[in-house]
């Protein structure tokens, strides 16, 4: 157990990594009733704090993510006993903001020297889920502005949660193979800044961390 929680502090990128990596088996079991829901909200409130303590190693300011989160932790502990669904829509925009500032701090994070350490390997995995959860935060909030804003084979009038965050990994990983899509002039525009992001995400910053750690590795055999 010690040695577990040695290796988080080392790299705690790779704890924020397992955590995201969780909520995929987590979330279709939270996206089913009220009570569920409210599972949902606490799991988020896990991904947020693991986000923060991550956040703390970039070179960017970290009061600015507390004080994004700040308001989301509170709306998010009102909407559990309230059924106001303009707090959720208020909620999910704020939730947005903060995992794109969580990105871009990560980002700057693995920019900041010229070394791929194992923290930061598994700051590259933690960054991809981050864009993608504030995408499909984005979405959610795109579909309670512009009703209809995505239309999936469920045929149901909403989108759930995990059909926009499945749409989102489907846009930024440039797969494409997702059964919802885009079909307002607002959504199509989320849509295509998601690719363009996954795309620029994977030329800049994942093949800069692959040539550093091509280069660690050839100078550790000289």
């Amino acid at each position: 157990m010690s040695k577990t929680i040695e290796t988080l502090r080392r790299n705690p990128s790779a704890g924020l990594l397992a955590v995201q990596l969780l909520g995929f088996l987590l979330y279709p079991l939270m996206d089913t009733s009220p009570s569920s829901r409210a599972l949902f909200g606490a799991f988020g409130l896990v991904v947020l704090g693991a986000a923060l303590w991550v956040v703390r190693r970039s070179p960017w300011l970290t009061w600015l993510g507390l004080l994004l989160a700040l308001p989301v932790v509170v709306l998010s502990v009102i909407s559990a006993v309230s059924t106001r669904p303009e707090l959720l829509v208020w909620t999910a925009a704020l939730e947005s903001l903060f995992y794109f500032y969580a990105t871009g701090s990560l980002i700057a994070y693995m920019l900041q020297d010229w070394v791929a350490t194992n923290d930061e390997l598994f700051a590259a995995g933690a960054t991809f889920t981050l864009l993608a959860w504030a995408f499909a935060y984005a979405y959610v909030v795109c579909e309670a502005f512009f009703p209809g804003s995505f239309a999936g084979s469920s045929g149901a009038a909403a989108r759930t949660w995990m059909e926009l965050l499945y749409l989102s990994f489907s846009l930024l990983s440039g797969v494409g193979l997702s059964d919802v899509v885009p079909v307002l002039p607002q959504a199509r525009a989320l849509a295509m800044l998601a690719q363009f992001a996954g795309v620029m995400y994977i030329a800049l910053v994942v093949s800069r961390l692959i040539g550093l750690s091509v280069v660690r590795r050839g100078r550790g055999r000289a």
